[in-house]
């Protein structure tokens, strides 16, 4: 009887968690809407500015021009020629606008991720306890589904490429946060306790000894944003984002076989294209 009451007792009390979460909304929507209305602005400039150098130009002078950067950065001419085909392949089945503005909020999110990503996970790095507060946050970033917070990012920056940004960036950003973090933690003490032993200064030590060890780890989290970013796209699509998330929606609202292959295999192209370019050297020659 004590165990049913306790039950009930427990049932007829529920701790309003959700009303909680929407007094802070509120709460942000009535007092800081002039900051969200000035990030939104930045953002959607950043997002244009990106846009603009991808749609603007020919799409062979685009197809050209990041074919030579993959074969800049990772010297490889299969990759330059996967590269180049690969994006005449998406022009040929005529997603190019839409790749170009999946690209666009992909390298734009990513941006944002690593400015942020970065430092965070250096002072993670230095201050255990900072570490051990942020870690739930990042757990809860990585596992809260998309979907929960796009209401928010809906309310407070409205429909656009900005709400699909933001919900892009929460869902990314563990990523260069904690590989960050771990590449710095993982640096030997032999090369700071050398690093000290010459008179260098703790900036020092991260310029000139963490980071350079840290580095991979650094280019690991890029890439993981990066596709991280990608698997956003046909939910940021949701709120109004521009890209190739759109037509993958529309394909699935009518069951286009056709279209949602299509779409999804540019999707696919570019994942590839992108983690090739930088992803960390393996020695494959790739």
């Amino acid at each position: 009887m004590d165990g049913s009451f306790l039950v009930d007792w427990i049932a007829d009390h529920r701790i309003p968690i959700g009303s909680w979460a929407k007094a802070v909304v509120d709460w942000l929507t009535a007092n800081a809407d002039w900051f969200f209305d000035w990030l939104s602005s930045v953002l959607l400039a950043v997002i244009n500015g990106l846009l603009w150098c991808l749609a603007t130009p020919h799409p062979l002078v685009v197809m050209a021009a990041m074919t030579g950067l993959s074969f800049w950065l990772r010297r490889s001419i299969v990759l330059a020629a996967f590269t180049f085909f690969g994006l005449l392949l998406i022009f040929n089945q005529g997603y190019w606008k839409e790749t170009a503005e999946t690209l666009a909020l992909v390298l734009a999110s990513t941006a944002v991720s690593m400015v942020v990503g970065v430092p965070l996970g250096i002072a993670a790095a230095r201050r255990q306890w900072f570490y051990e507060a942020m870690r739930p946050v990042l757990d809860l970033m990585q596992t809260l589904p998309s979907f929960v917070y796009l209401i928010p990012a809906l309310i407070l920056f409205g429909l656009g490429m900005v709400p699909g940004l933001i919900a892009t960036v929460i869902f990314a950003i563990p990523a260069p946060i904690r590989l960050t973090r771990l590449g710095i933690v993982s640096t030997p003490s032999s090369l700071r306790e050398a690093a000290v032993a010459f008179g260098a200064t703790p900036s020092q030590i991260l310029r000139k000894v963490e980071l350079p060890y840290a580095m991979p780890q650094i280019m690991a989290g890029l890439t993981q944003t990066i596709m991280l970013s990608l698997s956003m796209v046909v939910i940021a699509a949701l709120v109004g984002a521009n890209g190739l998330g759109v037509p993958v929606l529309r394909a699935l609202n009518t069951v286009n076989v056709a279209r949602g292959f299509d779409s999804g295999l540019c999707i696919v192209i570019l994942a590839i294209i992108l983690d090739r370019m930088f992803r960390t050297s393996t020695g494959d020659g790739q």
